[in-house]
């Protein structure tokens, strides 16, 4: 019997052997078949299409936003240089006041 045992635990082994050197093959199978496609998705050109149409997109929003800005400026520099204007204006005429001793 134990001679029986023996032989069924090298027929076990044998089996695990060949099931594992299986197993191998598959993996090494799977590991090129995953190389070859990771090299396919490398060498291929990148859609540059949809990333070019954003950029233009964001460039062009970026322009309208700061021509909008540009234009508030000029605006307000204009208020201010009327104010000042008018301001020194008013300063003026105070001082003529003063110095003729209307006020």
């Amino acid at each position: 019997m134990p001679e029986k045992i023996a032989s069924s635990v090298e027929v076990i082994e044998l089996e695990a052997e060949k099931m594992l050197e299986e197993a191998r093959t598959r993996a090494n199978k799977i590991l090129l078949e995953a190389r070859e496609e990771a090299r396919k998705i490398l060498a291929s050109p990148l859609p540059l299409d949809a990333v070019k149409a954003e950029y233009d997109k964001i460039v062009s929003r970026a322009r309208a936003e700061a021509d909008e800005k540009i234009r508030d400026s000029e605006k307000k520099a204009a208020e201010i240089g009327i104010n000042a204007d008018k301001k020194a204006g008013e300063i003026t005429e105070l001082m003529v006041n003063l110095v003729t001793g209307k006020r």
